[in-house]
């Protein structure tokens, strides 16, 4: 499939706040027929996690965590509230690095990084106390169901990606990254086509999800900015769909770990 030469980045507006056990399908369909905005063939909706997370009710409730001697230490050694790391604990493999205000781990899904996307920001403390949101608890069966309810709705062949940010180990900063994603290819394998001087490529892989993820967090912003939903035009999607859970590396393959 030849690249596209032009994408059309559009935040969806006036999306209320997503509440618990809200059907964010009908919202999302909504928004964009108020925008008057219309789903093509090959667009993709880019949706922040926090809004997805929101709508399973994927809250905890601090006041109701004990937390355990690990976490009472690891709170210790981090400074971070033993409840917190508790919480991050129990949605994770393992600790992979902490030091001061920093706990790196290996999400249950595989992901590394910091505090297993546990969060607090953007996230309303209840009447019990504060607050935090987990990821979803599979994002690539979410972002499925998303996909269904657009595709039913627009008659259209369309993705869905669910984007959340993550930071680096090399570089500062963080960037957008798919955590889901449905009917389009997340990896694309260029290994064994032709480079332009006719050399096989032989180890180019694509992340497809996650450069659309990243470029629509731009017009997302990460603070109060509320703008949750992204279109994205231009962008043919495959005919294969390849979730994003293939987009993390497995273990054997880490030579970093």
């Amino acid at each position: 499939m030849a690249p596209t030469n032009r994408l059309s980045l559009c935040a969806v507006p006036d999306i209320p706040l997503i509440q618990a056990g809200d059907d964010l399908g009908a919202i999302l369909v909504s928004a964009i027929e108020r925008a008057h905005l219309s789903m093509e063939d090959g667009d993709i909706l880019v949706v922040a996690q926090k809004v997805v997370s929101k709508s399973e009710r994927r809250y905890v409730e601090l006041t109701t965590i004990v937390p355990s001697s690990r976490a009472l230490r690891l709170g210790s050694q981090t400074g971070k509230d033993p409840r917190l790391v508790e919480v991050i604990l129990s949605q994770s493999r393992r600790v992979v690095r902490y030091a001061p205000n920093v706990l790196i781990v290996e999400h249950r899904l595989g992901y590394v990084m910091a505090n297993a996307g546990v969060d607090r920001s953007n996230v309303s403390s209840s009447a019990c106390g504060e607050t935090v949101l987990l990821l979803p608890a599979d994002p690539d069966r979410s972002a499925e169901g998303l996909r269904d309810r657009l595709a039913r709705e627009f008659g259209k062949r369309v993705g869905v990606i669910i984007n959340d940010s993550f930071g680096r180990p090399w570089r500062k900063g963080s960037v957008g990254v798919a955590l889901g994603a449905a009917g389009l290819d997340s990896l694309r394998d260029l290994r064994g086509r032709p480079d332009l001087y006719d050399r096989k490529l032989e180890v180019s892989e694509t992340a497809i999800a996650d450069e659309i993820a990243s470029a629509a967090s731009l017009v997302m912003g990460q603070a109060d900015e509320g703008f949750p939903a992204v279109l994205v035009s231009g962008f043919s999607v495959s005919d294969v769909s390849i979730p994003a859970r293939k987009l993390v590396r497995s273990s054997s393959e880490d030579l970093f770990r």
